[in-house]
């Protein structure tokens, strides 16, 4: 395990679908010490694979986006996500969060969240493609239609993003992310 270098900060991963954020993430969380993974909220089919996740329906969503009951929501793909707010739990206790976020709640989490950097993971289409396939949650149509979206950028004024293009092994993503995640790369 590497040392605990970071304390108490949120990393929002963003990046197309398919380009490996959950399988990036994991392999940070597993080899790092004070690395956490935040376990989003999302209306989807709990045995839809992929990330650890709570399934909800919409009306239960709903519910606890009026309560309060997350930090930031946003609706993407037909689906709802929420980040709840247990991950100021976490902050407190100087935990490095890895979150996948939606690219239009960056701004909000900047705002948020002192110290908030993005890690923007890209990969070549044709490699997204194969990826999409692989997983076998989505339809031709579907894959499709998340590929025209792969090249949308990010929104400007954002402090801190570090690119990573994850082509490679899923060890290598982690390793190039990690090193620049370094507080002297980064600063808070």
């Amino acid at each position: 395990m590497g040392a605990r270098v970071h304390s108490g900060r949120l990393i929002g991963v963003v990046g197309p679908s398919g380009v490996g954020k959950d399988s990036v993430m994991q392999a940070l969380a597993a080899r790092h010490e004070g690395v956490r993974l935040v376990r989003r909220v999302i209306t989807r089919e709990a045995d839809s694979g992929g990330e650890d996740f709570e399934a909800v329906s919409e009306e239960v969503f709903a519910a606890r986006a009026r309560a309060g009951a997350f930090v930031l929501h946003w609706r993407a793909h037909g689906l709802r996500y929420g980040v709840p707010v247990s991950v100021r739990e976490d902050l407190a206790v100087e935990h490095l969060c890895l979150v996948n976020l939606s690219r239009s709640v960056l701004a909000d989490a900047q705002a948020m969240f002192p110290g908030f950097a993005v890690v923007h993971l890209t990969a070549p289409g044709k490699v997204l493609a194969a990826r999409l396939a692989t997983r076998g949650r989505e339809s031709a149509e579907v894959i499709a239609a998340r590929l025209e979206r792969a090249g949308f950028a990010l929104p400007g004024g954002l402090n801190h993003v570090i690119r990573v293009e994850n082509t490679g092994t899923v060890e290598e993503a982690a390793q190039a992310v990690w090193a620049q995640l370094q507080p002297e790369r980064v600063a808070r």
